[in-house]
């Protein structure tokens, strides 16, 4: 049975609430479905600010699905419980072909990053029909190759802003890639742990020295899974930092005063 977004249970606490791995803070949830050109359904939702205008729109893209990456990994599951009531962003997440989630399985199978291309615009197409404004590619692992080999060329390039990488291995993707992305003039933010098993940060800065308006971020301590609260803390205050410039610089609230749920694995 498909996962309902709107079975999360809120109350409202008589103090603030810390923020922790499991808050689900509130928005307006639904699950969706992304038609491919090639004719696949793909499943996912939709996370938006209950009320008030759209900042800007996260397209998530995630890890490998052949090494448990789905739409439900934990950076973009915690950006889906927090950033529409936080910081007024949209987040769109997804399960690539053949992948499975508790949202359900999407059509197809795993095309190791080729098939994959139409699952990007499906996204893309999907988050402009709906029209979500500032609209970002946010890659974590394998996702980050998807949005590295599609997300410069059309047509998805006229369609987003940028991307964010989240422990870029850079194997599918290709200096190649990165020079699209240079002839593009989009900025690329490459969050880079220091402890990663890939691409550690400072070759992801000689790397990605082809592309002008590519800023690397090492983050001391991280692994290429971003686990423990500090570091998909850390990730998510990037993220909103990139996409909504002019912030306070102070990173994103620990604490909420408003109804909360709990969301159980």
């Amino acid at each position: 049975m498909s996962f309902d977004p709107a079975s999360y249970v809120f109350s409202q606490p008589s103090a603030p609430t810390s923020i922790r791995a499991s808050t689900v803070l509130p928005a307006r949830r639904e699950n969706v479905e992304l038609r491919t050109d090639d004719g696949h359904r793909l499943v996912g939702e939709l996370a938006l600010p209950e009320s008030g205008e759209v900042k800007a729109t996260l397209i998530t893209l995630h890890p490998l699905p052949t090494h448990g990456g789905f739409m439900d990994s934990h950076v973009y599951r915690k950006a889906s419980y927090r950033l529409p009531a936080l910081a007024g962003i949209a987040v769109l997440r997804f399960n690539t072909r053949g992948t499975a989630s508790p949202r359900g399985t999407s059509d197809g199978t795993f095309e190791e990053g080729i098939g994959e291309r139409l699952d990007v615009e499906a996204a893309v197409k999907f988050a402009v029909d709906r029209g979500l404004p500032n609209r970002w590619l946010v890659g974590w692992s394998f996702g980050t190759e998807l949005a590295l080999m599609y997300g410069a060329s059309e047509p998805v390039a006229s369609e987003v802003e940028g991307a964010i990488l989240l422990s870029p291995p850079l194997h599918r993707a290709t200096e190649v890639h990165l020079k699209e992305w240079a002839a593009a003039g989009k900025p690329l933010k490459v969050l880079v742990p220091e402890h990663d098993d890939y691409l550690q940060p400072a070759e992801a800065a000689e790397r990605f020295r082809v592309v002008p308006r590519a800023s690397v971020v090492g983050v001391d301590g991280a692994k290429h899974l971003w686990v423990g609260e500090k570091y998909a803390g850390r990730v998510l205050d990037e993220i909103v930092a990139e996409v909504l410039p002019g912030g306070s610089g102070a990173g994103l609230p620990h604490e909420w005063t408003g109804p909360v749920a709990t969301a159980h694995a």
